[in-house]
């Protein structure tokens, strides 16, 4: 078993993450009055349709595009010497500091101490009506799995095909899709924690609400 304990030591030892902000296509780049140690915002907005925070501009055939900061942060690196100069696609031209929420620092925990059941192909994925109607009637931390056991439903291309549970047993304690999205291959469906384990996690995900501090 992961010492869960640890990993949020290690955590809150480096509770941030660095962003590398890359340019989408070739261009020349012309920065923005922005400068290193100043605060950046992500997309705002109900839906978050104001961009965030824009970097620098990215010009190819007359045609400008701003390259914004997708997260909130600190500027913590921009690479000035590229000022005018035509770039590749790819090139980094920021790095942008983040402060881990939260809710990032309890998913990251729970990616780490979970076991993860995996989409084996892109598709859409539901559960199966019995496991659905269970989930409804209480929450997911009232279903069991076991190997072997029929989980889910499949949905791709117009046809439907059962899935089986593969891992240990335990409870489902964390839920990765959404009904009628498409989730990409390898990504996780579920997490899932062994019944003698919970009550370690939920103590550490309780230490994670009450006392991780949010930064502007």
């Amino acid at each position: 078993m992961i010492d869960i304990s640890a990993l949020l030591d290690e955590i809150k030892a480096q509770p941030f993450r660095d962003i590398v902000i890359t340019t989408p296509h070739t261009g020349v780049v012309t920065f923005a009055d922005i400068h290193q140690g100043d605060k950046a915002h992500g997309p705002q907005g109900q839906w978050k349709e104001k961009p965030g925070t824009v970097i620098a501009t990215l010009e190819r055939e007359r045609n400008p595009k701003p390259i914004c900061s997708a997260e909130k942060g600190v500027i913590s690196l921009l690479h000035t010497e590229l000022e005018g100069r035509f770039v590749e696609a790819g090139t980094p031209l920021a790095v942008l500091r983040h402060q881990l929420t939260r809710a990032e620092v309890e998913n990251l925990i729970l990616r780490k101490a979970l076991h993860l059941f995996p989409a084996p192909e892109r598709a859409k994925y539901y559960f199966t009506p019995d496991v659905d109607k269970k989930i409804r009637a209480s929450d997911a931390h009232s279903v069991i799995v076991r190997e072997g056991m029929e989980l889910l439903i499949m949905s791709r291309m117009k046809r439907e095909v059962p899935l089986h549970y593969s891992g240990p047993s335990g409870v489902i304690y964390a839920v990765y899709f959404k009904y009628n999205e498409n989730i990409d291959a390898g990504a996780p469906l579920i997490g899932v924690c062994p019944q003698d384990q919970l009550p370690t996690i939920q103590e550490v995900i309780m230490r994670v609400q009450t006392d991780w501090a949010e930064k502007d």
